[in-house]
Order: C-alpha cells, then sequence, then structure tokens
C-alpha cells in the first residue's frame, strides 16, 4: 500500500483535474484500511517534498479517529514516536503544524487511556526549547489539546500558567508570543473553577503588550484574539480586572478611533468597552473612565456612513451602544459629558458632528430621562431647531431622538405639546423618506399619551396622516398606520368623526395577500382594533362582521406578524364586546390555541455527515479543522413566532376575563397552556401567561359558582395560579414577570380576599421577603462587588409591585395582619434610606400609609420609627414624596393610637407649607386636607380648629385626589353635627363648597350623600337662615344640593 499511496498523493497535488479526482477516489478506497495509518505515517517521514509530507498528514488527522482502536500497540508508539519526531526534526512549518494537528487528534484518545503518558512532558521541554519552531509548536499543541484533553491539564496548571506568561513575554519571537496568546484565549475558555480564572489577571499587561505590537504590525486578527480574551474576563462574575481596568480601556480607545484599522478590530474594541460598561460599570465609574471614554465614543457618533453594507460593523452604532448602556447604567456620570457634546456641536458647520450632537441625545433619553427632564427646554430647543436644519441626515438625526423622547420622557414631554407637535406635523412631509419615517414614529410615540390636549390638533393630524396613508410607499404608509392608532387612542371619542373615513381605507389593507404588502395588512388589522376601543361597542358592534372575517381569513397566508397584530385586535374587539363577544369564540379559539402550540422555532441543525460522502480533500491546508463530533450547524431562535405566542397568550386571558362563564369549554386547556407558558424560555411569554392566569381564574371562578362540585373545582385552578406566582416570585430571573407576579397575586387578596391566601401564607410570605431583601433570582445581578447605592441597585418597577403586595395583605387580613408585617417591616425601610433615591423613600412611605390604614391599631408599634422618616418626606422637593408622606402623617394620626399624639404639633407645623401658594402640586394639598381631617376626627382638641380651619376649607373643593373627599367631607360632618362653635363660622363657605361637590362628575355617590346629610342637618338648625345662601349658588348646584338634602 504505502509505494501505491505515494503514487496517488503526488497524483493529488497535480494540476490536472482529472488526474485529481482519480487520485481521491482511489485514496477514499484505501483510506477505509486500517494500514492506511502505518502508510502514511511513512510517508510523512519519507517524502521527498514537503507538500507531499503535509497531505499524508492531513489525510492522517482525518482518518485515525476511525482507525485508532483497531491499530496494534507497536503501530500505535510507532504512530507517536514519528509525530513527536516530525514536530521536533521537520523543517517545513506548514508539514510541522499539521502533524501538531495530528498529534491532538490522538491524544484525545491516547492520553485518557494511559497511552501517551510521556505527551505532556515533551511538551515542557519543547515550549522552552532554545529554537523558536518548537517553542511556538508546542503552544500550538496547547492550544489544541485544551480541547481535546484540558482535564488533563489540570493537576499542571500552576505550571502552565507560569509557562504561557513566560513565552508571551518572550521578546526574541514574535511568533511565540501570538501562539502563547492564542493558548492563554484556549485555556481560558476551557477553565471554569473560579481560583484558576482568577489568576489569569497577571496575564492582562502581557496580552496588552502583544495586541500593541500585533496592531502595529498589522496583525490585527491576532488582536482581535486579546479582545476576546478580555471578553471572557469580563463576563467572568470573578474580579479579574482590577486596576488593569484603565489599561484595557486606554488600549480599546486607541484602536476605536485609530481610523486606519479595519472595521472589524474596532468593532472588537468597542464591544470591550460596551462590555464594560454592562458588567463591570462600577469599576469604570470607581477608576473615572466615564468621561474618558465618552469624549470617545461621542465624537465616533460623526462616523455615519451613507453605506448600507456591514451594518453590525458600523462604528457610529456600535459607538451609541456604548453611549446607550452607560447611560442606563450611571446616569448621572454620563449627562453632563453628553450634554456637554451636544450643546457644543449642535452648530458645528460639519454636519456629521450636528447629527451626532442629536442622535447622543436620543440614545442617552431612556438612561438619562430624570435628568434631561431637568433641562427638558434646553435640549428640546436643541433637537426641534435640527429638525429644520439643511441637511437630511440632521433632519432624520432629530426625528430619531423626537421618537427616543416621546417613549421615555413621559409625561414631562406632553407639556411641549404646543412646539412638538407643529414641528413634527411638518417633518411628516419631509422630502426625505427616512425623516417621515421617523417623525411618524415620533408622532405615534407622542400621541399614544395625549390625553384631551390632542383634541385641538385632531384636523390637521388627520388630514396629514389620511393624506399621506392614500400617496405614500408601503413602508411609509405602516408607520403612518401607526401614528393613527396612536392618535386615536389619545383622542378616545373625541376620534369618532375620523373613524369611519380610517375603517373603510382599512378595508382595502386588510385584505391584501401578496407577500411584500402582508406588513401593511397586518397594521391595517391592529388599527382597526385601536379605533374599535375609541368608537366603543355602540359604534362597531354592528360593522363588526367584514373585519372579523378579513381578520380570520389572515391566519391562512402563513405570516407571523399578521397573527400576531390579528390577536391583538382580537384582544380589543373582546374588551368592547365583553361578554358578547362570546360568539366569536368558537372560531377564534382554535386560531389562539394553534400559534400558543406553535414550535418555538429554536432550530437545531446538526451535521452528522460522514467524511466519505464529503469532498474531504478539497485543500491541503494544515489549518483545516478537525470534526470529530457532529458538529453545530445553525441555531436559530425566530423571534416573529415568539411575538405571535406572546399576543396569543395574551388574547386568551383577555378572552377568559370578559366572556367568564361562556368560555367553559376553554378552561381546561387554556390553564395548560398557561401553566406551560409561565415557565417558557422567553420572559415575553412569560409575561403573558402571568397576566393571563388571573383571567382564567376569574373566569373560573364564574363558571364554577353555580356547580354543585364548582368549589372544589374553583380551589383546584386557584392551587395551580397561585404556586405559579409563588414560585415565578422566587425563581423568574425576569424583573417585569416577577413584578407582574406579584401585582396578580394583589389583586386575587382584593377581589377574593383572605381565603384566597389562607393556604398559601408562609411561602407566600418567604417570597415576599426574598424580594424585599432583594435575594430573588431575578435581583441577581453578575457584578463586581462594590456597591452603588446612588446608581439603580434595583428595578424601580420590581420593588413598587412588591411593595403593592403589603397595603394587599393588610386590606383582606386586617390587624391580623400585624404578625407577618413585623418580618417585611425591617426589609422595607431598609429602601427608606438616606442614601436611597427620592422614589424609594416615597414607595416606603405610601406603602407604610395604606398599611396603617388598612391594619389599624397595630401600626401604633411602629409609630416612633416612621414619624421621622415621613415627617421629613413632607419637605421633599419631590411633589409624590410629599403627597404620599401626607396621606401616611394622616393614617398614622388617625391610627397610631396614643403613641401619635406627642406628633400630631410636629405633623401640623409639617403640613401647614403645603396650603400655601408655594406649593404647586393639588394633589399634595388635598392629601394635606385629608391629613389634618383625619386628626381632626380623631383628637379634635389637638387640633387648633380656629387657626386650621380656615386654611383647610380654602382649598376645598379637592382639585386632584378625590381618594381623600370621603375622609374631609365625614370631618365637617361630625364637627357640623356636633355643632363644633368653631365650624359655625364658616356656613356660607360650607354651602358654596357643597354646590360644587354635589355637581363635581369625579366626585362619588357616597361623598355627595355624606355632604347631602351634613346639608340636612345644618337646614334642621338654621332653616329659613340659609335660603339666601342657597339663593346665592348657579340654580343648578343649588339644585342638586336641595334634592340631596331632602333624601339625606
Amino acid at each position: 500500500m504505502a509505494q501505491s499511496l505515494e503514487l496517488l498523493l503526488i497524483q493529488f497535488l497535480m494540476p490536472d483535474n482529472d488526474a485529481r479526482r482519480q487520485a481521491e477516489d482511489q485514496i477514499k478506497r484505501l483510506a477505509k484500511d486500517p494500514q492506511v495509518v502505518p502508510a502514511l505515517v511513512q510517508h510523512l517521514r519519507t517524502a521527498k517534498t514537503p507538500n507531499v509530507r503535509q497531505l499524508a498528514a492531513v489525510l492522517l488527522r482525518k482518518r485515525i479517529t476511525g482507525h485508532w482502536a483497531k491499530l496494534s500497540p507497536q503501530i500505535k508508539q510507532e504512530v507517536k514516536q514519528s509525530l513527536i519526531e516530525s514536530i521536533t526534526i521537520e523543517n517545513s512549518p506548514p508539514v510541522r503544524r499539521a502533524s501538531a494537528n495530528v498529534v491532538s487528534v490522538v491524544a484525545k484518545y491516547a492520553v485518557p487511556a494511559g497511552e501517551w503518558p510521556d505527551l505532556l512532558t515533551f511538551l515542557f521541554q519543547c515550549s522552552q526549547s532554545a529554537q523558536e519552531d518548537h517553542r511556538e509548536v508546542a503552544l500550538i499543541l496547547f492550544s489544541s489539546l485544551t480541547e481535546t484533553i484540558g482535564n488533563t491539564f489540570r493537576p499542571y496548571f500552576a505550571d502552565l500558567q507560569a509557562l504561557l506568561l513566560k513565552c508571551m513575554q518572550d521578546e526574541s519571537s514574535s511568533r511565540v508570543r501570538v501562539a502563547a496568546l492564542k493558548a492563554v484565549g484556549s485555556f481560558l475558555e476551557f477553565t471554569s473553577d473560579g481560583d484558576d480564572v482568577v489568576k489569569f489577571r497577571d496575564f492582562i499587561p502581557s496580552i496588552l503588550n502583544v495586541a500593541r505590537k500585533c496592531i502595529a504590525s498589522g496583525e490585527e486578527d491576532v488582536a482581535i484574539l486579546a479582545f476576546e480574551i478580555f471578553d471572557e474576563l469580563i463576563e467572568s462574575p470573578a474580579p479579574l480586572l482590577g486596576d488593569s481596568i484603565k489599561s484595557i480601556v486606554q488600549f480599546s480607545l486607541e484602536v476605536s478611533c485609530n481610523q486606519t484599522l479595519e472595521s472589524s478590530t474596532r468593532h472588537q474594541a468597542i464591544q470591550i468597552v460596551s462590555w464594560l460598561a454592562k458588567y463591570k460599570h462600577t469599576s469604570l465609574k470607581k477608576h473615572k473612565l466615564v468621561v474618558p471614554i465618552l469624549q470617545v465614543m461621542c465624537p465616533l457618533l460623526a462616523e455615519s456612513s451613507d453605506q448600507e453594507d456591514d451594518d453590525d460593523l458600523a462604528t457610529d452604532r456600535a459607538a451609541a451602544e456604548v453611549i446607550d448602556t452607560l447611560a442606563m447604567n450611571l446616569p448621572k456620570h454620563v449627562f453632563p459629558t453628553v450634554f456637554e457634546f451636544s450643546s457644543m456641536y449642535c452648530q458645528s458647520t460639519d454636519l456629521k458632528f450636528r447629527e451626532a450632537s442629536v442622535t447622543a441625545l436620543g440614545v442617552i433619553s431612556e438612561g438619562c430621562y430624570d435628568l434631561i427632564k431637568e433641562k427638558l427646554d434646553i435640549i428640546l430647543n436643541i433637537v426641534l431647531g435640527a429638525l429644520r436644519d439643511p441637511e437630511k441626515m440632521v433632519r432624520g438625526a432629530a426625528s430619531f431622538s423626537l421618537g427616543q423622547f416621546a417613549e421615555y420622557l413621559q409625561p414631562e414631554i406632553l407639556l411641549h405639546y404646543q412646539s412638538f407637535l407643529p414641528c413634527v406635523l411638518n417633518a411628516i412631509e419631509d422630502t426625505s423618506e427616512e425623516v417621515k419615517e421617523k417623525s411618524y414614529y415620533a408622532l405615534a410615540a407622542f400621541c399614544e399619551n395625549m390625553g384631551e390636549e390632542i383634541v385641538a390638533y385632531l384636523d390637521p393630524l388627520m388630514g396629514k396622516l389620511m393624506a399621506a396613508l392614500q400617496n405614500s410607499p408601503r413602508n411609509l404608509q405602516e408607520t403612518c398606520m401607526s401614528a393613527i392608532g396612536s392618535v386615536a387612542a389619545a383622542a378616545e371619542q373625541a376620534f369618532n368623526p375620523y373613524a369611519g373615513r380610517v375603517l373603510e381605507s382599512m378595508k382595502f389593507f386588510m385584505v391584501l395577500t401578496n407577500d411584500e404588502d402582508l406588513r401593511a395588512r397586518a397594521r391595517s388589522t391592529e388599527l382597526v382594533g385601536i379605533v374599535a376601543m375609541s368608537v366603543g361597542r355602540e359604534g362597531m358592534e354592528a360593522i363588526l362582521p367584514p373585519f372579523i372575517d378579513a381578520a380570520i381569513s389572515g391566519f391562512g397566508l402563513e405570516f407571523s406578524e399578521l397573527r400576531e397584530y390579528t390577536h391583538g385586535f382580537f384582544s380589543n374587539i373582546a374588551e368592547i364586546l365583553d361578554d358578547t363577544f362570546a360568539q366569536y369564540l368558537p372560531r377564534v379559539m382554535p386560531l389562539v390555541f394553534a400559534s400558543c402550540n406553535l414550535d418555538d422555532g429554536s432550530a437545531v441543525n446538526i451535521d452528522e455527515s460522514d467524511d466519505e460522502n464529503v469532498n474531504d480533500f478539497g485543500g491541503v491546508s494544515s489549518d483545516d479543522e478537525a470534526h470529530d463530533e457532529p458538529r453545530i450547524r445553525n441555531i436559530s431562535v425566530r423571534t416573529g413566532v415568539l411575538d405571535e405566542k406572546a399576543a396569543a397568550t395574551q388574547a386568551l386571558g383577555l378572552f377568559a376575563l370578559h366572556t367568564k362563564s361562556s368560555f367553559a369549554p376553554y378552561l381546561e386547556e387554556s390553564l395548560k397552556i398557561m401553566d406551560k407558558h409561565s415557565g417558557y424560555f422567553h420572559e415575553d411569554v412569560r409575561l403573558q401567561a402571568v397576566t393571563g392566569l388571573k383571567h382564567i381564574l376569574a373566569a373560573a371562578h364564574a363558571i364554577f359558582q353555580t356547580h354543585n362540585d364548582g368549589t372544589g373545582k374553583a380551589n383546584e385552578i386557584l392551587d395551580t395560579v397561585m404556586n405559579i406566582y409563588i414560585k415565578t416570585m422566587a425563581e423568574d430571573d425576569d424583573k417585569e414577570v416577577v413584578a407582574q407576579a406579584c401585582l396578580s397575586i394583589a389583586d386575587i387578596m382584593k377581589d377574593y380576599g383572605y381565603v384566597a391566601i389562607q393556604n398559601y401564607l408562609p411561602p407566600l410570605v418567604d417570597a415576599t421577603l426574598l424580594l424585599l431583601r432583594e435575594k430573588a433570582a431575578c435581583q441577581q445581578v453578575e457584578d463586581e462587588s462594590d456597591d452603588d447605592d446612588d446608581d439603580a441597585g434595583h428595578d424601580e418597577v420590581l420593588m413598587d409591585a412588591v411593595s403593592d403586595l403589603l397595603p394587599a395583605f393588610a386590606k383582606c387580613m386586617g390587624s391580623h395582619f400585624e404578625p407577618v408585617f413585623a418580618n417585611f417591616f425591617e426589609p422595607l425601610m431598609k429602601f427608606a434610606k438616606a442614601s436611597r433615591p427620592p422614589q424609594d423613600r416615597t414607595m416606603v412611605v405610601a406603602s407604610l400609609a395604606e398599611v396603617a390604614q388598612d391594619m389599624g391599631a397595630p401600626i401604633a408599634a411602629y409609630v416612633d420609627r416612621i414619624m421621622p422618616l415621613v415627617l421629613k418626606e413632607l419637605g421633599s422637593r419631590h411633589a409624590t414624596n410629599r403627597r404620599n408622606a401626607a396621606f401616611c402623617v394622616g393614617e398614622l394620626c388617625k391610627n397610631g393610637g396614643e403613641t401619635a399624639l406627642k406628633y400630631f404639633n410636629d405633623v401640623l407645623r409639617g403640613i401647614y407649607p403645603l396650603f400655601g401658594e408655594s406649593e404647586t402640586d393639588l394633589g399634595v394639598r388635598d392629601n394635606a386636607a385629608g391629613a389634618t381631617a383625619r386628626m381632626i376626627v380623631v383628637h379634635p382638641q389637638l387640633v387648633p380648629l380656629n387657626q386650621v380651619l380656615p386654611v383647610l376649607l380654602k382649598c376645598l373643593p379637592l382639585k386632584e385626589d378625590q381618594e381623600e373627599s370621603m375622609a374631609v367631607y365625614s370631618c365637617i360632618y361630625s364637627l357640623v353635627l356636633a355643632s363644633n362653635p368653631q365650624i359655625v363660622s364658616h356656613v356660607p363657605d360650607l354651602v358654596k363648597i357643597f354646590g360644587q361637590v354635589v355637581e363635581s362628575p369625579v366626585e362619588k355617590a357616597e361623598v355627595k350623600a355624606i355632604v347631602g346629610r351634613t346639608f340636612s342637618h345644618l337646614i334642621s338648625v338654621y332653616g329659613d337662615q340659609l335660603h339666601p345662601l342657597l339663593s346665592g349658588l348657579p340654580p343648578s348646584q343649588a339644585n342638586a344640593l336641595a334634592a340631596l338634602a331632602s333624601t339625606g
């Protein structure tokens, strides 16, 4: 075989394709015989030309795996010996590397079996050889062997790390340094033990040194390897970087802004800074690196390119990601530098810097929203000015930033509608398609949150939007429909005059079937659902059937986004039709179930093709990778399917909520789906399942309340739902999902009372405590250990939801909540520390106020701990904090018993300024009135009524927070009923106040009833003396008051 094989190897290397194919076929046949191994080894050692020796090594690597076990010990020994000789004696570097690749494959089987005990000894000797070639090939082997027999190296890790460090510092050979760098990358990728990983911290200076030299010599691919090593170090939870973070950032920034380098190299450098911003932002702050990073990244935003290719490597996009990530994690450290950059360059003569200055403001708007709001006038002036720039790139950046502001600067941005809307209305008629599209997005995001202010703009808005809808290309029609949807949602019933024309237009879009039109069809289906919500049941029910038919027909078009939007459409229709939506359940439930049960879209294709069926010999490069294991060729997640699944899960819950008992045929299957989806891998689907489970529970209660064994079945469903919620609180890693689980449990307590949670109290309390202590799965953040109270240590939405659980407990347990509350109190008070942000403190105060209200007298034991905090919050510069503090002091005084008495004077002094002209928030004043009323009711003798009543009555009727009305007017009723002398002189004021209350559309019936009883008592005492006061009221108020008094 040896002789014939040599001829075939030579023939295979000939330029003649026919001769080559013949040789390949014969080599394949010979390769099935195990004796091909010693034959190839012989040619590896003795062939005269390097090309033949290299080809022999390549073929040996590919075939030795299948034959190794069949070889005799003698041949195995010869193979190993020949490979060692080839590595050490061979003069050709390609042949030497090809032989090293064979060693790696053989070692995978021989070393674990104890058949090659001297291999590591040889490699250590080789790596310290005086010959550069030997050192290099030994390091190459260390790299490849790590992937195959890495565990064998574990006892020698300390020696190996010392060796690699020495080789990386080898000043005599760049090849050795590069090989050592690659070996470090391989070992780091293999190493999982924290103690071993920490040792790589010492390598960072050498890695940087090698990377710098590679950049200087043009070996950018090696420098990229250094960045990949840094990537591994950054993502490790171990504190690996230390002070080296400064050197890593400096090098990364140098590479980032070096325009002579390849875009892929620069992108890797920027990506390292991005990972540092994400995982090690506290270290960046500690080492004062945030500003230097921003001083490089902000100008990189000006490197925008008109070219569409390689968008993923675009420098400006990568820089924007860094700025965004920093803003999300360190807003206070980011905003000043970005604001300075934008202010400096917004008037630049360089259009790309003008573009960058505006883009930067949009990029930071989510993370720095609180800080932007404080300078919103100035910043909005910059961006709106850019929207009038002569260059379309700058106008495009401005429209992008306005969209970001509209999304993230709510509600403050809405106060600027008079300047915002006219500018955006002009921009949607821009000559640039890009500016138009982004302006539609900005308009949609802005209008979505507007209230009645939008009514004045409806005519110009709808005129331009409907014209654009008729005359624009499809992509702009889609964004235009999104904007119309936002306008309709904001305008509510005021949209009715425009609804008919919009709905008529949508009939055209809802029957489009060409692939390129299906996204527009999806948007139109969504828009009809939104318009239906504005018009309401009365305006829609009669005209719905053709829209329902069109929506259902869309499910046959195999377009996931259309199915997603159609589920949203049906969710809206269910909401307006309520129980009469039951008529559509037989048609829509199979569609919802089908979407819910779709394959999740994780596709993994394994290539297990045998070498015999593949052309293995398409090249002789020794760098060909061996594929001894099945290889993963493709991993994909079809996000469209996820969105569809989430929309279907949401629809399922809403159908159950609105159709109640008619949902019975679908209850069991729906509960199974919700149960399954509550543990789904993607948080969007889990969120909808966690939301929908309480709707399934509501339907179950309606269904089973008339059944003989209904209680048992309803309790089974309650058991499933509560166990899912409690597990979610403790174990789910997504904060929004956990927050929704907390809110859902709070709703269940409010809807069904203590009976719903009594069997789950211990685990529910434990899960709540876990969240209050910030120990739940969703609160575990891989970051460095240094605490940072200044920059969000938790998610505000999550903790607001957790704190809402405490009042829910108190509401359904009353005074029996106290033993449970005792466990919650200290973990809750941690959020009230002075070092915490204002929103944390007001969250605590709001929670305590509601607990005090519903738990009642047991709150007295906590008054001394709570009152100093709340009195301080009365003077907060944040209106929400003052409002909650005023409510809380009132409840503490009302239910705090003897303990609270000593604080009455302090409370009165604290709330007095809240009635003054300097208090601009009406809700704060209303809550101050409520607190005063509660104090008067429980201890009128401790309140100087002669001073307090004039101030209290002056702020009536309440202007914003009518939840306080009952406390206020009950107080007045008690004073009038007791004929308190201090109230008598204010009877004329009371009559005027009462007249406004009884005619108010926002006051509840029970409030008007107490006012009627109070006025009735005044009539019984003063009789005809009140007639002049009544006649002084507007007739409508006088009549309403007289009517109430007659029934009171």
